[in-house]
């Protein structure tokens, strides 16, 4: 796929392109978790001397840096040209919206939002609904119309 982001492409209805996507999203989940959590530190470093120089006022933004670092690294990393993370490239996914555009920021970002309410209400039968619908799409999927197909069938 180029980095056009004018490009329109439909994902494919071969079911092959779809088989074996939700075990490789949990494992991509893990390594994108694992990469945030790393990313939070040098964060929580900046946020320290921020405190410092913001005479503590910075220091609020502790409870929330996870949070923030997780919205900018899924936001950058599914909202970009290669759109998928990490964790869906070492597991060979992406993601793709069911009209053909490009994913973009905004829809990256809202796609890990209504993930994390999807959990929070159906934890941890989020991952089951991807057993019951068609191409292993999970709740939040189904409400922005997006799919994770693999990338090598795409």
């Amino acid at each position: 796929m180029s980095a056009d982001f004018n490009e329109t492409r439909v994902p494919t209805t071969d079911w092959q392109a779809y088989r074996g996507v939700l075990s490789r999203r949990v494992f991509a989940f893990l390594i994108d978790y694992a990469i945030i959590a790393l990313l939070w530190v040098p964060a929580a470093v900046v946020v320290f001397f921020l405190g410092i120089l913001t005479l503590g006022l910075g220091f609020f933004l502790y409870p929330a840096l996870f949070t923030i670092v997780a919205l900018f690294y899924f936001g950058f990393t599914m909202g970009g040209p290669s759109q998928a993370s990490a964790g869906m490239n070492a597991m060979g996914l992406m993601l793709a919206r069911t009209d053909g555009r490009p994913i973009d920021f905004l829809t990256a970002v809202v796609h890990l939002v209504l993930f994390w309410i999807g959990n929070v209400v159906l934890t941890p039968f989020i991952v089951l609904v991807g057993l019951f619908t068609d191409r292993g799409r999970l709740l939040h999927d189904l409400l922005l119309g997006t799919v994770v197909v693999r990338r090598d069938r795409y």
